[in-house]
């Protein structure tokens, strides 16, 4: 069955530019050109991905998906004019899987929507259990344990993660983890990976002011201690 993509933006153009890309790769496609409309049809829908523009008339972008991160763990892919790595930072910490910057190419767009659908499908490695400590993360179904407790991940968060678990103690670079989460080798923004970082954080560490679990090491990255 194809997958469902919801697109959000007020310009009909680029609705159109993404939809006729989307059609092409064998998705059926949404649209909604304001967040009212795209809050109704994301939770009458249910679609398995949404690209979303920031700047929406009424509710705008980042409302929708606080609002959405609220009630789902969808896939969302930001679309923004916006270059301003404050704009950008302030999406991927309310729950945003990633983000895309017009001017954009259509195809890397459908390569990203591709990345993040197979993240969401729990495709990111062998099928099994990961534990480090007293962390657990069922890549078949997505679900992750912290003591025994479970916790609510985005398939990005949850990718992440498994990159981490799959190797506790190992140092990950940016880079490097910029490629675990997307499945390939995009030109990264390295502060995505710091946000993403800081979502995990308040999830699964007791005290995310002072991480227990993820550890940074300054001027490289970031490595898992298993607890």
């Amino acid at each position: 069955m194809a997958h469902t993509i919801l697109v959000v933006d007020d310009e009909a153009r680029i609705v159109k530019l993404v939809r006729d890309y989307l059609e092409r790769a064998g998705f059926v496609v949404l649209s909604a050109h304001d967040g009212e409309t795209a809050l109704l049809l994301a939770r009458r829908e249910r679609p398995d991905l949404i690209i979303l523009d920031l700047m929406l008339p009424g509710v705008d972008g980042l409302d929708v998906c606080r609002r959405l991160r609220q009630e789902t763990a969808v896939p969302i892919i930001m679309l923004t004019a916006r270059v301003e790595e404050a704009d950008r930072i302030v999406g991927l910490e309310l729950g945003a899987d990633d983000y895309v910057t017009k001017p954009f190419s259509p195809r890397e767009l459908v390569a990203r929507v591709r990345a993040a659908l197979r993240r969401a499908s729990g495709q990111i490695g062998p099928a099994s259990v990961i534990r480090a400590g007293d962390l657990q993360l069922d890549t078949a179904t997505l679900t992750a344990t912290v003591g025994g407790q479970a916790v609510d991940l985005t398939p990005t968060e949850f990718q992440l993660l498994a990159a981490l678990a799959r190797q506790p103690g190992r140092i990950f670079d940016r880079e490097q983890l910029l490629e675990a989460i997307h499945g390939v080798a995009f030109d990264g923004y390295d502060r995505s990976v710091d946000s993403h970082i800081k979502n995990l954080r308040r999830k699964i560490e007791p005290d995310s002011r002072q991480p227990r679990r993820i550890e940074t090491v300054y001027g490289v990255g970031y490595r898992l201690v298993e607890r």
